[in-house]
């Protein structure tokens, strides 16, 4: 007898990981829900989940309004009936700028969408996995290496980043006894085209500027699928993806 698919929803995925993620666990048997601000680039990745076989719906959602996030996971639970496995991957990046100069708008707007966005995606995710039936399921957050170490001038992606880290701790406790467990993957100088410029150079502590290494979107690709296989008996809290030799360990 064929079993139903497990169902994931992949915020930010219509590029990036978001995109390399989401292919990757309708490849390993998931239907995915994409969800993004912009309809062309979630429908671009359906039709090529589909075209492998797989099961994809897409649907527009910006995750700092709580409006749309909830009828994201309404019509997760209309079409599927549950969710599984929540991937908080949606998120904006700070423009290099100093602390001082930065403006509370902007700030507040990468705050909206890094962190307001992952805890009302996990709040709409914990009222679903805790009614239905079997109960739970899985939350992995995208924390970044920006969750423990800041680059120059990031002061409004740093702190969301590191939040993130809070948020991901709150929920795994907090997820408990309702059998849903979450973890966090950070990851570092994965190749995207926002972080393409990184070969060309980019800025260090040190006041220079230095070309840094980027690793393959697959590796990420491969440990998503993992921490979403796994048993909800089993969790990885946090993990650490990056190009080997990007200065991050020690002091660069």
């Amino acid at each position: 007898m064929q079993t139903q698919p497990k169902i994931a929803i992949v915020t930010g995925a219509g590029t990036g990981i978001g995109r390399a993620c989401s292919v990757a666990l309708a490849k390993a048997g998931f239907a995915v829900v994409l969800a993004g601000r912009r309809i062309e680039p979630l429908q671009d990745v359906q039709k090529s989940i589909e075209a492998a076989g797989g099961t994809a719906m897409s649907q527009t959602c910006d995750v700092a309004d709580d409006a749309q996030v909830r009828a994201l996971f309404e019509a997760t639970r209309a079409s599927f009936g549950r969710l599984d496995f929540l991937f908080n991957n949606a998120g904006l990046f700070s423009p290099s700028m100093p602390l001082e100069d930065l403006e509370v708008e902007r700030w507040r707007a990468i705050v909206d969408v890094n962190l307001t966005g992952a805890f009302l995606c996990t709040q709409a995710a914990f009222r679903l996995m805790k009614a239905q039936s079997p109960r739970g399921g899985r939350i992995v957050n995208n924390g970044s290496i920006s969750a423990h170490a800041p680059r120059p001038n990031s002061a409004p992606y740093t702190s969301t980043k590191h939040a993130i880290t809070g948020l991901t701790k709150a929920t795994s406790l907090d997820g408990r006894k309702y059998d849903i467990a979450c973890g966090q993957i950070d990851i570092g100088n994965a190749e995207t085209d926002m972080t393409g410029r990184m070969k060309a150079g980019v800025p260090q502590p040190d006041g220079s500027v230095r070309p840094e290494p980027l690793m393959d979107l697959d590796h990420v690709a491969r440990a998503i699928v993992y921490m979403a296989t796994l048993p909800l008996d089993a969790n990885v809290q946090f993990m650490t993806v990056m190009a080997t030799k990007m200065p991050f360990v020690g002091r660069g």
